[in-house]
């Protein structure tokens, strides 16, 4: 008894220093938001926040639901866009210049502790125009949680499992047709791992490929901003204090709730760059990401270390290929985006200036613009028709 007692706290005077390590690294994020945060009462934040909830436009779209079922037996949640038979035709000329588009299928793929409405502003640019299919990853947004990784004896998501979860709503959502696949970070990887296990399926049915704020592999060189050395010590003990929480999820839970603020600001800081970001579209940013529990970050943060897919880009060589990221990115540097335009050089390698990891919210017509062009590449839409010269000559 007196054994694993001593196992136990030392495993909890870890959790310890750990903790401590991460609030120092968390602390100096943080300056800025503490500074703000004492120059406006908490009564008054949380009335922002509640107002901004009740107002925020964001999150609201919704099209035909649908349930794919993942090889463990996970329920998939996704949702299904069809095009209009009458779309404005201003529409179709701003985006495309011809009035039908081509049938094809856009299946937007979210990423780490959001879910498919983080494609929001997409999603309402596109909307009737092409089909489209948004869907929650496992344990995000309305799909299950993850058979695999339920109970005591529940092991770690894995981005191979993601990926055969994007067949599974595939062969369901979009049967048959041509295919875009669009990934935001831990989407582009699951867009990866589909591609190293299904080669035939992606070179039969997939068109175009957009990869926004990504990586292919060497996640565990990332800094985030901050001091090379903090981050490495955080490294060799997060995963277990992740596991230590995620089995006091409710305890956590709680005292995230009383942290808000901080953790409100040290989300704006990963996930924008540009100082005047739509304080809705910032709050809309919050609510997904806390409304992860515990459990799931736990769950999902060690797949990230492991993950290496750089030998599966080849297969989507010859692809109208889009690889995009935000030029202060600090959760997958836009040095990883153009890794993969490195391994694709036929790819559209784009840098969006202010932008952050979030960039599809922050910029949302610079992506939008850049995907409509990825389509008319593909050949899902038709190529913009030239204005007739002599109408420009009058």
């Amino acid at each position: 008894m007196g054994e694993a007692g001593g196992t136990g706290t030392t495993s909890w005077r870890r959790a310890g220093f750990a903790g401590a390590a991460i609030g120092v690294l968390a602390a100096g994020a943080a300056v800025g938001v503490a500074a703000e945060r004492l120059t406006v009462g908490r009564s008054v934040r949380q009335k922002a926040r509640l107002a901004l909830d009740a107002t925020g436009p964001y999150g609201g779209l919704r099209g035909t639901p649908g349930r794919a079922l993942a090889d463990d037996s996970t329920v998939l949640y996704y949702e299904v866009d069809e095009v209009e038979d009458e779309a404005p035709a201003a529409r179709r000329r701003r985006l495309f210049g011809r009035k039908e588009p081509a049938p094809v299928t856009v299946v937007f793929s979210h990423g780490y502790c959001l879910n498919q409405d983080s494609w929001h502003f997409q999603r309402a640019a596109l909307r009737g125009l092409v089909r489209t299919v948004h869907w929650d990853q496992r344990s995000h947004g309305r799909s299950g949680a993850g058979v695999s990784q339920a109970g005591a004896d529940g092991v770690p998501v894995a981005i191979d499992q993601l990926g055969r979860d994007l067949k599974a709503v595939l062969d369901v959502a979009a049967p048959e047709g041509p295919l875009v696949l669009v990934g935001h970070s831990m989407g582009g990887m699951t867009i990866m791992a589909l591609a190293e296990r299904y080669p035939e399926f992606v070179r039969d049915r997939v068109v175009g490929v957009a990869f926004v704020g990504t990586s292919a592999g060497k996640l565990a060189e990332v800094s985030y901003g901050l001091p090379i050395a903090g981050v490495n010590a955080v490294r060799r003990v997060l995963p277990g204090v992740l596991r230590a929480l995620g089995s006091q999820a409710e305890l956590v839970e709680r005292g995230r709730r009383a942290t808000a603020d901080l953790f409100a600001g040290l989300i704006k800081k990963y996930s924008f760059a540009s100082r005047d970001v739509d304080p809705a579209v910032a709050r809309f940013a919050e609510r997904m990401i806390e409304s992860t529990p515990i459990d799931v970050v736990a769950a999902f943060y060690p797949a990230f270390a492991e993950h290496d897919k750089a030998a599966a880009l080849p297969v989507l060589a010859g692809l109208p290929v889009l690889a995009l990221a935000g030029d202060h990115d600090l959760v997958t540097p836009s040095s990883h985006t153009e890794a993969i335009a490195d391994l694709l050089p036929d790819a559209e390698l784009v840098i969006v200036p202010d932008g952050g990891h979030l960039v599809m919210l922050e910029h949302p017509e610079a992506v939008t613009d850049r995907l409509a062009d990825l389509l008319v590449r593909a050949g899902a839409v038709p190529a913009p028709v030239a204005a007739d010269p002599e109408s420009r000559n009058g």
